[in-house]
């Protein structure tokens, strides 16, 4: 079954023109020209990932992205005409897996996509059981893609997900946020090492028992971040 996308753009042109380059990346795609369709069209087909321009006529596109990310952990890519960092900074902390600016190449935002998704699918065969950290504290299951904390299971976007399970590789290394963003997207793009910030901190607050003292994921001054707890057995 081909992959969902729920595109969401009020221009039309642009619409059209993002639709067709998707299509041709072989996804399914919706298409959306206000927020309140976007989210009745989430609702009743459940899309794999949401491009969503927070430019919308009748609500912005971030009181959608709100909503969407309270339902669940559906990935979510912004596109917008707010280039600075500190906008692209809130966008990830909302809860986006990642944040396009206006103009952009519809090849790229193809590339992203797929990067995106090939995060959150089924990892190939193989007989892997779950990893445990800090006495059970953490277990991460790579083979149904869950993570358990405290024995409650946890919803993690494919990104969030991508900086544990790298994280988690070798426990207590310190990884650079070069590092990070290279285990977990793929590629880099310039002045996206500072969005992993955006990514822990939303992990922090799904994980840790006190985001605020964090032991789980540790930040290293002047090094990146690490994994605070030993692997199991």
């Amino acid at each position: 079954m081909a992959t969902t996308i729920l595109l969401v753009e009020d221009e039309r042109k642009l619409r059209e023109l993002v639709r067709s380059y998707l299509e041709r990346g072989g996804f399914t795609v919706l298409s959306a020209g206000s927020g309140a369709e976007a989210l009745s069209l989430a609702d009743s087909a459940m899309p794999d990932l949401v491009v969503l321009d927070l430019g919308l006529p009748d609500v912005p596109g971030e009181a959608v992205a709100a909503e969407l990310r309270s339902r669940g952990t559906t990935p979510i890519v912004m596109l917008t005409a707010k280039a600075g960092e500190e906008d692209r900074i809130r966008g990830l902390e909302m809860g986006a897996d990642d944040y396009v600016t206006k103009p952009f190449s519809p090849r790229e935002l193809v590339l992203r996509c797929q990067a995106i998704l090939r995060r959150g699918g089924q990892p190939a065969g193989g007989n892997f059981q779950p990893s445990r950290y800090g006495d059970g504290e953490l277990v991460i299951d790579e083979q149904r893609r869950t993570v358990r904390v405290r024995g409650e299971d946890v919803g993690l976007t494919p990104t969030e997900w991508g900086v544990l399970v790298a994280l988690a590789t070798v426990p207590g290394r310190v990884y650079s946020r070069y590092e990070i963003i290279n285990r977990t997207r793929g590629y880099e793009f310039e002045g996206y090492e500072r969005s992993v910030d955006s990514h822990v901190k939303n992990l922090r607050r799904k994980i840790e028992a006190d985001a605020s003292r964090p032991e789980i994921i540790q930040t290293v001054l002047g090094g990146g971040y690490r994994l605070g707890i030993s692997r199991d057995g």
